[in-house]
């Protein structure tokens, strides 16, 4: 594990490769870690890429440097936060793989900085055009009770008594069963039982129907920019597990309007919603070639 410093954030990460191969960042989602990241990072690692995982704000060992920084989990944040990273590893290009919010994240970074972004791979979330977050069917709104849940006093309180209680129920019923091995489940929350991963977590949903959630004007800017951009220009290849009980299938479907140099949607029968977790093999090979068939001269 490594460790870089930032305006606002000591930020943690694991990288592994040769130092010059080409880098990819790989996002985690939530609620994981960049552990579920290590089956792809050692296929791309042999295919000499370089591979950087970092853990998101609000994802210990990554610690804000001031008590006083907004725990704001903007996706405009995160991103920055990625480019925060990039620039003191002196790196000016790479590649993104992301999964969950770290797709949203991708994404953002793909429409706020596409020419420092080579190529996106993004995991089990559908781009959503200007930033912008809508609801969706009722059937969604279903699947979506743990963010409703998160808007009322007691379930707030409920999180951050028991991240770890609250994020296993998210494991258990987003996938088909049996997709996890314990040890999976203890290595990645080990890194939730911390405060400041249940308030990035509790700004991340509250603050999408409640109003007067922390907030960082620091990202004015970027936001503004973000709502202005509906098209990306970024390589990007979107995989579906056909079974994710979190973000329905359907909500990716019909997206290649958006992308403008070159969008494919992959479908994962009986995967759900960690498909690098559940199927890492077809991850780790369409990342491979989406990466070459975009430029890349790793071997």
């Amino acid at each position: 594990m490594y460790f870089e410093q930032t305006e606002l954030l000591n930020i943690a990460f694991e990288a592994q490769g040769v130092s010059s191969g080409e880098p990819v960042v790989l996002l985690h989602g939530w609620p994981d870690s960049p552990a579920s990241w290590m089956p792809i990072a050692s296929k791309l690692q042999d295919r000499g890429f370089r591979t950087i995982a970092p853990y998101l704000r609000g994802s210990h060992p990554t610690k804000f440097l001031s008590p006083a920084t907004p725990r704001f989990a903007g996706a405009v944040a995160m991103a920055q936060d990625v480019v925060d990273l990039a620039d003191k590893l002196g790196i000016s290009e790479f590649a993104v793989v992301g999964h969950d919010w770290g797709a949203r994240i991708a994404y953002t970074l793909a429409a706020l900085y596409p020419k420092r972004i080579r190529a996106l791979a993004t995991l089990a979330l559908a781009y959503q055009p200007r930033g912008e977050f809508h609801l969706g069917s009722f059937q969604q709104s279903k699947q979506f009770w743990y963010q409703f849940f998160q808007c009322t006093d007691a379930g707030a309180e409920a999180v951050r008594r028991d991240p770890i209680g609250f994020a296993r129920i998210q494991w258990d019923t987003w996938s088909p069963e049996g997709w996890f091995a314990e040890e999976d489940f203890e290595l990645a929350s080990r890194h939730f039982d911390r405060p400041d991963w249940a308030e990035i977590t509790l700004n991340a949903y509250r603050s999408r129907y409640l109003k007067g959630e922390a907030f960082d004007s620091r990202y004015d800017e970027l936001q503004a920019r973000l709502k202005d951009n509906v098209l990306l220009d970024v390589p990007t290849v979107m995989i579906q597990g056909a079974s994710d009980f979190c973000d329905l299938p359907s909500a990716s479907e019909g997206q290649e309007k958006h992308f403008r140099n070159g969008y494919k949607r992959i479908l994962l029968s009986g995967v759900g919603h960690f498909p690098h977790r559940e199927n890492p093999s077809a991850v780790a090979d369409a990342v491979l070639h989406l990466l070459m068939e975009n430029g890349s001269h790793s071997k």
